[in-house]
């Protein structure tokens, strides 16, 4: 637990820029920023892409590309997390492939509930914008406290999801609960997507300690590659969200 104290992202915790000392070039905020916008184009030319072929005479011909993306994306992620200067080409490689991954999974969506991608994409960046407003402003500060309970409930959510895929996958038990459309349901995924939001604050104060700590120039690509993750994380449960309110 003490070394997730900084964050629960596992890309971005304390571990990711200790003893991470610039020899030449030092990281920079700003070079963070255009390295997360690079990030984001990958994701949408891929998005655009299996969107595109869900969206065609055999949308089947998606599934592939969608899964692929899934698991790739999740393997070079890994990659990332233990080779970090190795960032520089591996983070590119994981946005586009989950760049694969939503876009058959928003495509699905789409054809239950028209219009609901474009409000879950303008809900994600209005989020991320927020979040940073607040962060920056010190409305909402990364303090001890505040990470410890980030860290408790989305502890918490990673094991019931674990749980669930279990019980999913080997004993074809649903938690109707939470996965349905009423009350409990929309309130768990409101509440998941607000801690996923509350994770991008202890992000941004992570990539923040690794800029004034002089952390060399390819931790931009991992400290962007970690935000990525996040906001990942958060567009999937605001997606799932509006579905569940479109179904009541």
């Amino acid at each position: 637990m003490a070394d997730l104290m900084r964050t629960t992202n596992p890309a971005l915790n304390d571990k990711a820029f200790k003893g991470q000392v610039a020899y030449g070039e030092a990281m920079t905020m700003q070079g963070t920023v255009n390295k997360t916008g690079l990030l984001l184009l990958c994701v949408v030319a891929t998005a655009a892409w299996t969107w595109g072929l869900s969206h065609s005479a055999a949308p089947g011909a998606a599934i592939p590309w969608m899964m692929g993306g899934l698991f790739g994306g999740f393997i070079v992620a890994l990659v990332t997390i233990f080779k970090q200067n190795w960032a520089p080409i591996t983070a590119p490689i994981y946005a586009l492939l989950e760049g694969l991954a939503l876009g058959g999974i928003s495509a699905m969506f789409e054809r239950t509930y028209p219009g609901v991608a474009m409000q879950a994409v303008g809900l994600t960046f209005g989020t991320l914008f927020v979040m940073l407003l607040a962060y920056k402003t010190g409305m909402i500060r990364a303090t001890q406290g505040f990470k410890l309970g980030v860290i408790a409930a989305t502890g918490g959510i990673a094991l019931l999801y674990i749980v669930e895929m279990i019980l999913g996958g080997f004993f074809r038990i649903q938690v109707p609960a939470i996965n349905g459309s009423g009350l409990v349901g929309i309130g768990f995924s409101l509440f998941v997507v607000i801690i996923a939001a509350l994770n991008l604050v202890l992000d941004f104060d992570m990539i923040e300690r690794g800029v004034q700590g002089g952390a060399p120039k390819y931790m931009e690509w991992y400290g962007a590659f970690g935000l990525m993750v996040t906001l990942i994380w958060l567009y999937l449960e605001i997606l799932r969200l509006l579905g569940k309110m479109r179904r009541r």
